[in-house]
């Protein structure tokens, strides 16, 4: 017999398999838990009380044999397809769309401006240790794009987009935790997202795909609404390719490739998008908020059970959004520039969650006219608001990738702070004044909202809490258009805008459907 039993558990016996059995032997009046199989099938926490429970969903199987489903996909030799798709960036929209032509029989060519996982670590330690930032090899450019260190989350609001399951099982796959498939707002970790990467990559080879790692795309040939080469710096020089199909997965940060479409006259828009700052806190302090605990010994005690607290918060300030974004529990604020004179932050965590700190992007939604003063830059109007942020916070930081700082408390009350809290941002921070920095925009709309926070979570505005400047690559100033059913641009019918950086995805999992549903449209087109 096997049966779905929804159960509402206490964290104890949630994380406690004999104790789990007991709670479903109950629930079906068995005599004892001998015969009894379990699987957990989905979990989610419902803190909104002090009594914390947790929700399951469980496949109880009595007395019968259980084998757990065996995840396998299915990928055809490509290597001597006829049929080729050549894709600009190896993040998950790129790597997904080479995946899906894997599927589909069609030969995926991928070129990758940065490094591949090895040799990108060493740029990601220059950045935080010597403030050097490589323009091709970053927390944003490189194998896995700014997705392999932007802390795995795989949670989506996207389900109408693709397969969400089939994203989280071609991970699972490919060494991914099946705890993936199980929880609410699943997580992989930073520190195992890279290994899963190569996998990915030793399937696109091992099947007949091509990855080609310092691979910049600099040209586009055009001939009658058609792509027919692109133009690549590598280690031999610029060399020019062929082109059939091409998708562009080149991620939000991508802005020589913006202004690439931009000189040709390839139609690009500006779009709106959100800036801000990173907040940080002690872990347990957002422990002890969201787990309704008395004092920091409930937290160790409660903490035994449960995970490390997250928070979801949004504010209204005279009709602009103020949002949390990107919350890391126990995570790390890493330095993100893509370019040495700029500034940016963002944020991730161990796939334990087990860092003393608790960050997460506070930022403020703008719209088009809030980049009037940017006019004359057309539809680059809010890459450049963003660019000029970003110079100031590396101005005020001291002209390196020390960040612009201030407690929470002082910033929200308009007060220089005379120190600052230890913080995770290894390059370090400069107590300045961050309203300086961020504007009569942005700056009275974040305090508006942080106040409203602190009345959500007590005890959220603290100096013990600092902000870090800035977080702006939330998502892309700049919408590449395409048309709404074939997916490909308006004026090249071979070229397919795909992902983050194409105005189309927002994170992880959204990214990856993206890039297989382009390689859809390129099969059915072929």
């Amino acid at each position: 017999m096997q049966t779905k039993l929804q159960l509402k558990v206490s964290p104890q016996i949630a994380v406690n398999e004999q104790l789990l059995k007991e709670e479903v032997k109950q629930q079906l009046q068995l005599k004892d838990t001998s015969g009894l199989f379990i699987k957990v099938l989905k979990r989610s926490i419902d803190a909104r009380s002090r009594s914390i429970e947790i929700n399951l969903t469980v496949l109880a199987v009595v007395n019968e044999e259980f084998n757990e489903e065996k995840i396998e996909l299915s990928y055809l030799d490509v290597t001597s397809s006829k049929k080729t798709c050549h894709i600009i960036g190896s993040g998950p929209a790129g790597l997904f769309a080479a995946l899906r032509c894997l599927e589909l029989g069609i030969k995926p060519i991928i070129f990758e401006r940065g490094k591949n996982i090895k040799d990108r670590r060493r740029d990601l330690a220059a950045i935080n240790k010597e403030h050097i930032v490589n323009p091709e090899s970053n927390y944003c450019f490189g194998e896995g794009g700014a997705g392999t260190y932007s802390d795995g989350k795989l949670y989506t609001r996207s389900s109408k987009r693709g397969d969400i399951d089939k994203i989280l099982r071609t991970f699972v796959s490919h060494g991914a935790s099946r705890e993936i498939l199980v929880d609410a707002h699943p997580h992989i970790g930073t520190n195992k997202l890279p290994q899963l990467i190569e996998q990915i990559r030793g399937t696109i080879l091992n099947f007949g795909g091509e990855i080609h790692f310092n691979s910049k795309l600099t040209d586009l040939k055009i001939e009658k609404e058609t792509i027919c080469s692109i133009t690549v710096l590598n280690e031999k020089g610029e060399q020019e390719f062929p082109v059939k199909k091409l998708i562009l997965a080149t991620g939000h940060s991508a802005r020589d490739i913006y202004e690439l479409l931009n000189s040709k006259q390839i139609l690009i828009e500006a779009k709106p998008f959100a800036l801000g700052i990173r907040v940080e806190h002690p872990q347990p302090l957002i422990d002890k908020i969201q787990y309704h605990c008395g004092n920091l010994e409930e937290v160790i005690t409660k903490r035994e059970f449960l995970p490390a607290a997250s928070y979801n918060l949004v504010h209204q300030v005279k009709g602009r959004g103020v949002y949390s974004f990107c919350m890391c529990p126990g995570g790390i604020i890493a330095p993100c520039a893509t370019a040495q004179e700029e500034v940016v932050t963002n944020g991730w965590s161990p796939s334990k969650r087990n860092n003393p700190y608790a960050n997460s992007g506070i930022v403020v939604g703008l719209e088009l006219s809030d980049f009037e003063t940017y006019k004359n830059f057309g539809p680059l109007a809010g890459l450049e608001f963003q660019k000029q942020l970003e110079k100031k916070a590396w101005n005020f930081g001291g002209k390196t990738q020390t960040a612009p700082a201030q407690r929470l408390q002082d910033f929200v009350n308009g007060k220089f702070s005379a120190g600052l809290p230890d913080c995770s941002y290894q390059p370090g921070l400069k107590s300045v004044e961050l309203q300086q920095v961020l504007g009569k925009l942005i700056g009275p709309a974040l305090k508006e909202g942080l106040k409203a926070f602190g009345g959500k979570m007590r005890g959220y505005l603290t100096n013990e809490a600092v902000v870090v400047g800035v977080e702006s690559r939330t998502s892309t100033p700049v919408r590449i258009p395409r048309d709404k059913d074939l997916l490909s641009h308006p004026q090249l019918k071979n070229l397919f805008p795909c992902g983050e950086g194409a105005g189309y995805a927002g994170g992880i999992v959204s990214a990856a459907m993206d890039g297989e549903r382009c390689a859809d449209k390129i099969y059915l087109v072929d």
